[in-house]
């Protein structure tokens, strides 16, 4: 069942992606570093709606859990996504990615997401490791990551390739018996 989740703190909520997300997600996609991270374009209203649409059918088949991070306050426009992907029963694993409007960035959203979706991933799918990855370059993924209470694994050289141009990847994970990180 898709299912919303309270973000501790108060001003922000997780909840499923919803076709009314759509403007929200070309927004977030005419970013050229955002385009980099897209597996299919999103470039259009149609492409927007298979985009939501396929994050459904994941949710359904057990393999990724995708959330629109909004405000409390005004839950209709979506600030960004935290997700839960390749997701591995076997082995109780799990893939942690999150990105936020331009209007959200500096606010705190893509912390209280991504730490919100990390304890609804231990507590209610019942994973016990969680782990994310990150381009060098990318200073505020990394901020993110650590005060989400990723710790830093190790690092992927030339994993990633960007318009002929290779990035280092920086991995994080986290584990379902690892404090909570502090707030601040």
């Amino acid at each position: 069942m898709r299912e919303e989740i309270a973000v501790p703190g108060g001003l922000f909520l997780l909840r499923p992606w919803a076709a009314r997300d759509a403007a929200a997600l070309l927004e977030a996609h005419a970013e050229p570093l955002m385009r980099w991270q897209a597996p299919q374009p999103v470039d259009t209203a149609d492409e927007a709606l298979r985009w939501i649409r396929r994050r459904a059918g994941q949710w359904e088949e057990d393999a990724a859990y995708s959330f629109a991070v909004v405000e409390r306050a005004d839950p209709r426009a979506a600030l960004g996504d935290v997700t839960v992907s390749a997701v591995d029963r076997r082995h109780a694993t799990g893939w942690v990615s999150y990105w936020t409007t331009r209007s959200a960035r500096g606010r705190g959203a893509a912390t209280a997401a991504c730490r919100a979706v990390c304890r609804w991933a231990f507590d209610d799918l019942g994973l016990f490791r969680l782990e994310l990855g990150h381009r060098i370059d990318n200073i505020a993924s990394c901020r993110v990551a650590t005060a989400a209470g990723f710790a830093v694994e190790g690092r992927e050289r030339q994993r990633l390739l960007y318009s002929g141009v290779r990035y280092d990847v920086e991995r994080h994970a986290r584990l379902a018996t690892d404090e909570e990180p502090a707030d601040g």
